[in-house]
């Protein structure tokens, strides 16, 4: 590597250090006094509960905080890369005061705030202004050795060297060395070690996993539901379709059976409506099968289903598909039929004359966007296929996006976290 290759390193490093020493300044004079004045208004809005004076304050002063925490949550994810979970309990809608009061106090995450404002106006400002002291320490030892030295007491100590003279203030300037190198190879670490302090006291690991429990307990109802439904549809497809069908067969050819040796013409006829019949059938229960698993999403993965179910349409669709591989079969069957109830809904609803669908995997995720130029309005609401759609793909902890301005175009997108074999 050439020198100017070490430079061209070493100058985004440096700058990085700089960055962090300056960030940790200012949270070090965000975090001192706002953690007070958010802890001292707390205290005192909580205190005043019982003369009923808290419990018109207390929501205001309570929401503030969280607003403080949340401000933190940002700057630990944008400054430090550390991700803080946000678990606030839901409160109800139009709640009176006593009934916000005591849901937020009931809320763990609310004490875990004030916690936290404690620990932030203690620690958490010593670990947001170290890295600032080790980056700006250093500068007053090179300024002892410059001739500072001379002006100060001599009982003056910088670190652990007692400045007295010269060759004192010349060690100084070393052990300033030493820090400026200590600085440059630790402060972004330091600012990150703030907000990992951050996180241990203000995103409780129990809160998110609560939260977790209750979307996955949400999602296996609805993943229940569906499958009811769905076996309640196929019951009803088989009981008014195929099996009417076949026993209407079955009549015929008991009827064919007993005119055939009275009236054998009349009996190829029975016969030829009873061979209808079982084509009908059979075309019916085919159908059925692929409504329950189409035989080429099997056989040949989700992109040529969704081509096979783009061929079917009565618009003009345009599928792009990039699937290096192939998802677990679960995942291909929950975004097919997802893809095929966000077609149908474009078909009926929209006006479109054209759609697109590009598949892509990226970054483990398989992503699907549906596309077209319609009226648009389209939105996630209950009763909607949309909603259903979003249901199907959350027992996979996939999401849902729909952007349908007025006038249109409609732009559905769905995302399923997935590894390809």
């Amino acid at each position: 590597m050439s020198i100017d290759e070490r430079d061209g390193d070493r100058g985004p490093r440096t700058r990085t250090v700089a960055v962090a020493g300056v960030r940790g300044l200012a949270l070090a004079l965000i975090s001192l006094p706002g953690a007070v004045v958010c802890f001292v208004l707390a205290a005192v809005s909580i205190a005043l509960i019982p003369i009923g004076v808290g419990l018109v304050t207390t929501p205001y002063v309570l929401t503030g905080v969280r607003a403080f925490a949340d401000r933190r949550r940002v700057l630990a994810a944008e400054w430090g890369g550390v991700r803080i979970p946000r678990a606030y309990r839901p409160l109800p809608q139009g709640a009176n005061p006593w009934a916000r009061t005591f849901g937020m106090l009931g809320d763990p995450a609310t004490w875990r705030d004030l916690c936290w404002l404690v620990v932030d106006m203690t620690a958490g400002f010593g670990t947001a202004l170290l890295p600032a002291a080790l980056l700006l320490y250093p500068l007053e030892g090179f300024a002892i050795a410059a001739g500072l030295w001379r002006v100060l007491p001599d009982s003056y100590w910088y670190g652990f060297v007692r400045v007295t003279g010269q060759a004192a203030a010349l060690g100084a300037a070393a052990l300033a060395a030493a820090l400026l190198v200590a600085a440059y190879l630790l402060v972004p670490a330091l600012l990150r070690g703030h907000f990992l302090l951050t996180r241990a006291v203000l995103g409780s690991g129990s809160g998110e996993l609560a939260e977790r429990v209750r979307v996955l307990t949400e999602t296996r109802r609805d993943a229940v539901d569906t499958s009811a439904a769905e076996l309640r549809r196929i019951e009803r497809d088989l009981h008014d379709g195929a099996q009417a069908r076949l026993i209407a067969m079955g009549m015929d050819l008991g009827t064919a059976e007993a005119l055939l040796d009275k009236d054998p013409e009349q009996a190829r006829q029975v016969l030829a409506r009873a061979r209808r019949s079982s084509a009908d059938a059979l075309d019916e229960l085919r159908d059925l099968v692929r409504g329950i698993h189409p035989p080429v999403l099997a056989e040949r993965g989700l992109g040529d289903a969704v081509r096979a179910l783009a061929l079917r349409l009565p618009v003009t669709t345009e599928v792009t598909v990039e699937l290096p591989g192939r998802a677990g079969a679960p995942v291909e069957s929950a975004a097919y039929f997802a893809v095929s109830e966000v077609l149908t809904n474009a078909v009926k609803h929209s006006g479109a004359d054209r759609i697109w669908v590009d598949l892509h995997h990226t970054d483990g995720f398989l992503r699907i966007a549906v596309t077209d130029n319609g009226r648009g309005g389209a939105v996630i609401g209950a009763g909607s296929g949309l909603s259903g759609v979003e249901r199907r793909l959350g027992t996979f902890d996939g999401v849902l996006a729909v952007g349908s301005p007025a006038g249109g175009p409609t732009m559905v997108t769905m995302e399923i976290p997935c590894a390809l074999s």
